[in-house]
Formats: C-alpha cells, structure tokens, sequence
C-alpha cells in the first residue's frame, strides 16, 4: 500500500477538477494549493498510480511542452489528443485555449 503526503491528496483531488479537453500547469496547480512547490506538484504527479482515475496526463510544463507520463510522453500526447487538445511538436497548440485555471 502505497502512502501519499497530505499535499499529493491535494494534488489529486485538484486534477480530478480538470475537465476532458484542458490542461492545467505544475504552477498553477501549485498556486491553486497555496504553495510555490511546482516541484512538489510534480512529484506528486510522479508518484500517481491511478493514472485513469487521477488524470495527470492534463498537467503540462508552463511553456505548453507535454512533459513526461508514468507511461510515456508519446502516451501522454495520445490522450491529450484523444481528448480534443491539439498538440504540435510535442506542445499543446495555443496552450491559453486549453488552460484551466482554478477558481480561487
């Protein structure tokens, strides 16, 4: 059994907020949860074994650049894609388009 820090939950309870079709960024999500630690938000990303349930694949780097997934990048575009977000060169496609902000 796998234990997550308080500020993982919180990361996966923010991302199930994420509708199909957008995207959110490691900033954002780390300026949604109080907190400057884009980099905690990554690993907790890292550490997400739920990856259908807690959709990490819509987190993508502040530039648009897709990013790493647990099952790859070229997974991670797939989905992204599937989901109606354009992507091109390994970016999201007008990444203002398909950005989620969290209210708040």
């Amino acid at each position: 059994m796998t234990i997550h820090s308080s500020f993982d939950e919180r990361c996966y309870e923010l991302l199930k907020l994420i509708p199909e079709g957008k995207v959110t960024t490691y900033g954002e999500m780390a300026r949604a949860l109080d907190s400057r630690a884009w980099r905690a938000v990554g690993s907790a990303m890292a550490k997400n074994k739920n990856l259908f349930v807690i959709p990490c694949h819509r987190v993508v780097r502040s530039d648009g650049t897709v990013g790493q997934y647990a099952l790859g990048s070229d997974k991670k575009t797939e989905l992204l894609q599937s989901e109606g977000v354009e992507i091109s060169c390994g970016r999201v496609k007008d990444l203002g388009r398909y950005m989620h902000r969290f209210a708040g």
